[in-house]
């Protein structure tokens, strides 16, 4: 099939033919109706609950419309790429629909798994249901971007920028259809990130999957815990238990369909578990304390792989700390005097201390600028740590 069989004549330079129909106005789905209608871009939508649809149009994610291909048609909105922000466990089912509905368009996902529905996809292609020019319209894309908030209430039209956009092409995709998904994304202001949907689905069993789980599991422990021992509780255990917060009902779904890519993730941990289960067991054997120690350590070793600032290779910072009260202003006139100082704010993060109205404000900056800022703010009467 060459590029020239299929008519586009709706898109432009960028490789983004419109109008683009988001099916789905969820997180993902509004965010991106966001963030292209603030591109200037036309953006329809559609959702099978009301009151979600509703929503997304309220915070001008786009446009209401039915699915009718001849009703929309004749209203002169036929899209030119459909974008399918759907549960995983019904992404492939939405997407044959929408090529099926829309012989003209140019169709892509946004599921968090990239193998299960490109092997749906075949299978109904083997099978009759789509023909090969229906398959090769399609082209499989997950933006590695989301909060622990879901539906359209948490959408963000930033919630993609700067974040890396996976296009999960094969030997069968139309050339159109990837450069619709790097239209998209450009678009979005993420960066693309060409990846086999294999490839991709183990890195994100690795990378996002295991997180979850692992937060999950460490926040199920807090259920039967004390309220004393809670009150203990500080960054350390918020920050590992932040993303547990998740749909319990969507990460169900992405945890079944990469399920062999997770078990495998598991299994490496379970090794690393059962390795520092029988060290605890007898703590004061030969050679335990190094295994405790070399535990930790391979722990730093893998989080000093993880990139940086900007997706640069990891930096150390010096940390700045400042003592603010819990009053309004506070925050504000810390940064602005760090402003003035002339020194660049690397990173930030804020600690409340039990107990106390006030928190340990976390400066991160670069390590020769350390003694200059903490100087500065201590002259401008602020209580550095």
């Amino acid at each position: 099939m060459t590029s020239e069989s299929l008519d586009l004549a709706s898109g432009d330079p960028a490789g983004l033919p419109g109008p683009v129909l988001v099916r789905g106005t969820g997180l993902l789905g509004a965010s991106i109706g966001l963030a292209l209608r603030t591109a200037g871009r036309e953006v329809l939508l559609h959702d099978p609950s009301p009151s979600a649809l509703a929503v997304a149009r309220d915070i001008g994610a786009g446009v209401p419309v039915a699915l009718d291909p001849a009703e929309v048609t004749d209203a002169g909105l036929a899209p030119g790429l459909v974008v399918v922000s759907c549960p995983p466990d019904v992404t492939a089912d939405v997407v044959t629909d929408s090529l099926r509905r829309w012989p003209d368009a140019l169709v892509l996902d946004v599921a968090s798994v990239k193998t299960a529905v490109a092997a749906q996809l075949r299978r109904r292609q083997d099978a009759g249901e789509l023909s090969a020019t229906d398959v090769s319209r399609y082209v499989g894309t997950h933006p590695m971007a989301g909060r622990e908030r879901s539906g359209p209430v948490a959408a963000r039209g930033t919630l993609f920028l700067a974040a890396p956009w996976v296009v999960c092409a094969e030997e069968s995709t139309h050339p159109d259809a990837v450069a619709a998904a790097r239209g998209l994304a450009e678009a979005c202001g993420a960066t693309v990130r060409l990846m086999p949907a294999a490839e991709h689905d183990d890195a994100v069993a690795l990378v996002s999957h295991l997180p979850q789980v692992a937060a999950s599991l460490v926040a199920a422990r807090m259920q039967g815990a004390s309220a004393t021992s809670l009150e203990l509780a500080g960054n350390g255990l918020r920050d590992t238990t932040r993303i547990a917060a998740s749909d319990p009902q969507l990460w169900t779904q992405i945890l079944s369909s990469n399920a062999a890519a997770v078990l495998e993730t598991l299994h490496a941990v379970r090794q690393d578990l059962d390795r520092l289960i029988v060290t605890l067991e007898d703590p004061d054997a030969e050679g335990a304390r190094w295994g405790m120690a070399r535990l930790i350590a391979e722990g730093n070793a893998g989080h000093a792989r993880i990139p940086g600032k900007h997706g640069a290779a990891p930096q150390a910072f010096c940390v700045v700390t400042v003592v603010v009260d819990d009053t309004p202003g506070q925050l504000a006139g810390v940064l602005a005097d760090v402003g003035e100082a002339g020194v660049n704010v690397e990173d930030l993060r804020m600690d409340h201390a039990s107990g106390h109205e006030v928190g340990m404000l976390e400066i991160s900056v670069l390590p020769a600028r350390r003694d200059e800022l903490a100087e500065a703010l201590t002259r401008r009467g602020w209580k550095v740590v």
